[in-house]
């Protein structure tokens, strides 16, 4: 009897154990759960479908449209000048660069001409007996002839008779070589091609200069040239005469120049056309860096805006309904910061700065201008679930 009454004791502590814990799990009130809804701050743009100037970016170095490197094509001592053959050194047009010691060639010149008056004389008495008719002429000729002088033209051949007769005497094969010793005798000195500044003086006074040695360049600084490269996707819309904004690093000084020159060929390598744009200023010198701003086209009802703004896909991210949303835009010109697009209407609320983490349906809350102080700030909104 005992084992039973334990037993059924044992049974009913389970059964009211059993009992008791179903109550009050029943009886146990559930809180509700809290939800943090975060609202983000954006700001945004609406917009104005307008005509916008395309405008390509580029840079490149100055580089001067008249330039000459000089070089000897003959050699000698260099000799003192008028100037000193020194960078930075002003030349008129005409004006001696340097002068090259040319003594013992001008001596050999004056010796070929001095034979050549010679020849000439002793031509004189015999047309005077077989051509009277020309001797006059021919001695006017030799009248005119001296060796401190360039050998002046030779008269015109009447007739078939006096060019056999005047060619025979060598005449003419002389003049011709004595020509062409004053031609290379004017190589000693070398004269400005224009107005302009040496901007490179390799040599010195009582330098030895040999033939074929480059002595320095000489430029034009009143006109100068830009080289600019513009990737071939956009070369279609460079026009010959189009002006261009060019502008230093700093952006503290801007000047405007004209497309002179488009270069026909692709460079295969970088796949660019080059544009050369001349442009004239006191303020400019050879090989500074400049910022050109070419106006290559207008694009009508389109839009501009930061390349940052533009997802995957051609993409942009508008506001609807206090929801973002993407919609597909045409991207017509990409520049370095910014997208020309067309293809959003009139009164399309876009967002103007980016929103880090967005996605389409994410809840935000439009900024108000005159609030606003921080493109990237949010504000955060506790709420509970219903």
């Amino acid at each position: 009897m005992r084992k039973i009454l334990l037993s059924i004791l044992g049974i009913l502590l389970i059964v009211i154990s059993i009992f008791a814990a179903r109550q009050i799990i029943n009886n146990k009130k559930r809180p509700k759960s809290r939800v943090e809804r975060s609202v983000k701050t954006v700001f945004v743009d609406t917009v104005q479908n307008k005509t916008v100037p395309i405008v390509i970016e580029s840079n490149g170095n100055l580089l001067a449209k008249r330039r000459v490197e000089l070089y000897s094509e003959v050699q000698g001592v260099l000799k003192s000048s008028y100037k000193l053959f020194k960078t930075g050194q002003r030349f008129k047009r005409g004006q001696s660069l340097l002068r090259i010691d040319d003594s013992e060639y001008y001596s050999s010149v004056k010796a070929q001409k001095s034979n050549f008056y010679n020849l000439l004389a002793s031509t004189i008495p015999d047309l005077n007996l077989d051509f009277p008719e020309i001797a006059p002429k021919w001695q006017d000729y030799l009248n005119q002839v001296s060796v401190d002088k360039a050998l002046p033209s030779l008269p015109e051949m009447a007739s078939d008779k006096e060019n056999y007769f005047i060619n025979g005497r060598g005449i003419i094969s002389n003049y011709h070589t004595i020509k062409n010793l004053e031609n290379r005798l004017s190589k000693y000195n070398i004269r400005a091609p224009f107005d302009g500044i040496l901007t490179q003086a390799l040599v010195n006074e009582g330098t030895l200069v040999r033939n074929g040695q480059k002595l320095g360049e000489f430029i034009d600084p009143s006109i100068y040239e830009l080289e600019v490269a513009i990737s071939k996707t956009y070369g279609y819309l460079l026009k010959e005469g189009g002006q261009v904004t060019l502008s230093n690093l700093e952006g503290t000084q801007k000047w405007t120049g004209d497309v002179v020159r488009i270069n026909g060929r692709v460079n295969p390598e970088t796949q660019t056309v080059s544009a050369f744009i001349e442009v004239k200023s006191e303020d400019l010198k050879e090989g500074m860096y400049l910022n050109a701003s070419l106006m290559a086209k207008e694009e009508s009802e389109a839009i501009e805006i930061p390349r940052k703004l533009m997802l995957d896909n051609n993409e942009v991210f508008v506001v609807k309904d206090s929801l973002l949303a993407v919609q597909k835009v045409n991207p017509v010109y990409f520049s370095e910061k910014k997208v020309v697009l067309k293809g959003l209407a009139d009164g399309t609320v876009l967002l103007s700065e980016p929103v880090p983490g967005a996605y389409p349906g994410m809840l935000v809350r439009i900024a108000e201008i005159e609030n606003a102080t921080d493109s990237t700030s949010t504000e955060t909104k506790k709420g509970s679930a219903p």
